[in-house]
């Protein structure tokens, strides 16, 4: 009943939202008297606000057209190089000039899109020959095609990795940001093990809950204030009949983003009404620059139940990976045997989603790998988003990972 609530809200807030645009449209005509008066600018920017705040949307497009590659402007195309039923493994390609390193982004699956790290490809293009974990919308994936938990994300990275070997002939460089930091280490801690020839060469860990037990946030403490069966009944939802995963189990994408806009309802309050001040005088720019962020944070997808809850259960709940109990297909994932893959760890010194020491963690469990081989990077007056997107991203932390890679390449 949950998502079929949601989705007669949402069909009603559809048919506001394309009202409210035409009437901003209206009053924003210069041939119309109205839009002269005092009032006019401000209620066409009010339903200008309200219709891009309730306007549907779906999946976003990365839109990287071109890079600049030293002195050459390089044309950037998309195409996937490993399509399976949960997620696709895109590749950027780059006509004309030297591809570099391979590196593979782990995205978090996260009720977000991997182009919610569309800054974090563009920065890396010049220098790398960039792969991502593209996750399809779990409400989109026929329940014929099986389950996705936390297993078949480690077992999806492997894959991944094995596929950017067998085209590059080299092993991959791996960063994970934030959530697929634990699946990216446990897939690369198995690997080592095995001495697997597609072995990540490098894994650079974000903002990621490897040990949420240290500096818990508020994200930390409702997952260990409720017991595992709350979430069970409380975030899981059936997909309707609408969606080709109609009557699969998932963690719908709206009550994800709900949660991250209660956290924080202040900010995107004052956003909006900054949003509305800029439009009433016309600095379309830069309400476009706030417009342009919440078209990608208001896009969301689905994740399976199975793998949330698992998620957090092991992560969240029970810290299995730090403890050493963590497994993978009935198989304890040891960081000790992680020995030929150097880590480095970044964190936010204002991140709200994952406290200061809890990234860090993942180079102290990892007792099997040399300390010359561990770094650490602690980013001054950066909070969640910004270790991964914007200006202190560009200038301040990705220079560092391309330091480390370059160096252990």
């Amino acid at each position: 009943m949950l998502y079929d609530a949601y989705e007669v809200q949402r069909s009603l807030l559809t048919s506001a939202s394309k009202l409210a645009g035409l009437g901003a449209g209206w009053l924003s005509n210069p041939t119309n008297p109205f839009g002269y008066s005092s009032m006019g600018p401000l209620v066409a920017a009010g339903l200008e606000v309200f219709a891009h705040a309730s306007a549907p949307r779906g999946k976003p497009e990365f839109g990287i057209a071109e890079v600049e590659v030293g002195k050459k402007t390089a044309q950037v195309d998309e195409d996937i190089a490993l399509r399976l039923p949960f997620g696709q493994l895109k590749h950027f390609r780059k006509e004309g000039v030297e591809a570099g390193e391979p590196l593979l982004i782990v995205a978090p699956m996260s009720g977000h899109y991997a182009t919610l790290l569309r800054g974090t490809v563009a920065r890396m293009l010049p220098t790398h020959d960039v792969f991502i974990t593209d996750w399809r919308d779990a409400k989109l994936v026929p329940v014929s095609e099986g389950s996705f938990d936390l297993d078949d994300y480690i077992d999806y990275i492997i894959e991944f990795c094995q596929e950017i070997y067998k085209r590059t002939g080299k092993r991959p460089h791996m960063l994970a940001v934030c959530q697929p930091s634990v699946p990216a280490y446990a897939a690369t801690a198995v690997m080592n093990a095995d001495k697997h020839p597609a072995r990540p060469k490098t894994l650079t860990m974000m903002g990621g809950p490897v040990d949420t037990r240290k500096a818990p946030t508020a994200v930390n403490t409702l997952a260990t204030q409720r017991p595992h069966a709350w979430f069970q009944r409380n975030v899981i939802a059936t997909v309707p009949m609408i969606y080709p995963g109609h009557g699969r189990q998932v963690y719908p994408g709206f009550l994800q983003l709900a949660g991250f806009m209660t956290m924080n309802l202040g900010n995107h309050l004052i956003s909006h009404w900054e949003m509305f001040k800029h439009l009433v005088v016309g600095d379309d720019e830069s309400a476009d620059a706030t417009r342009g962020f919440y078209d990608e944070y208001l896009s969301v997808c689905d994740m399976t139940a199975e793998f949330y809850l698992q998620t957090v259960d092991v992560v969240f709940q029970r810290h299995l990976l730090p403890k050493g109990e963590l497994e993978h297909r009935g198989r304890r994932v040891d960081p000790k045997a992680i020995k030929d893959t150097p880590l480095l760890a970044i964190e936010g010194e204002r991140d709200d989603i994952s406290g200061i020491g809890q990234t860090k963690a993942g180079l102290d469990l990892a007792t099997g790998l040399a300390a010359s081989k561990k770094q650490y990077h602690l980013a001054k007056d950066v909070g969640h988003y910004g270790i991964f997107n914007g200006r202190k991203w560009r200038e301040r932390i990705a220079p560092v990972v391309e330091k480390f890679i370059a160096a252990n390449a």
